[in-house]
């Protein structure tokens, strides 16, 4: 027996909104990368910093790789805040732990001023963006109470900022 077409447009409509759902919450885990047992954002950090590193082995000189890096950070904003927003819908929590792209971003804000670091380097960068997201200086904070995905964001490229001009200071006085 053949259903009538409001029929199948009635079972179609939630299929498409738990696909819609199901790729906002695989893009917000990063892939699924906020699922991880323990700690979830400093694995999504550590993603961010694994994105910075595998550019800057790229046979291009370092701005460039500054340059790429900030394109990366800004298409993964740019998918990371309705996928967020659609996460928090899916979790039905505001800012779930599971959501980690966020992370991912700000850790990648904190490299563009210094893509190419030693390991050094690499673990102290990553761990001055971990521990500036935790403490969430101004405008951080604020920037967290905002609606849906772009509180979910902004909080982590306000770390990432804070970090990448606390970090750029310390490698200057250091040279």
């Amino acid at each position: 027996m053949k259903q009538a077409p409001a029929e199948n447009l009635e079972k179609a409509i939630p299929a498409a909104a738990n696909k819609r759902a199901t790729l906002a919450v695989w893009v917000a885990t990063f892939g699924g990368l906020g699922y991880f047992p323990v700690a979830p954002g400093s694995v999504g950090s550590a993603a961010g910093l694994a994105a910075v590193v595998a550019l800057s082995r790229l046979p291009i000189a370092t701005i460039w790789v500054s340059v790429w890096a900030g394109i990366a950070a800004a298409a993964f904003f740019a998918v990371g805040v309705p996928a967020a927003t659609g996460a928090e819908r899916y979790f039905r929590r505001k800012d779930p732990g599971h959501v980690v792209i966020d992370e991912v971003v700000g850790q990648m804000v904190t490299l563009l001023a210094n893509p190419r670091l030693n390991w050094k380097g690499l673990v102290a960068a990553y761990l001055l963006f971990r521990m500036i997201d935790v403490i969430k200086p101004f405008p951080a904070r604020r920037l967290e109470h905002l609606k849906g995905g772009w509180g979910i964001m902004l909080d982590d490229v306000a770390a990432g900022v804070w970090s990448l001009v606390a970090f750029s200071l310390v490698v200057r006085w250091l040279k």
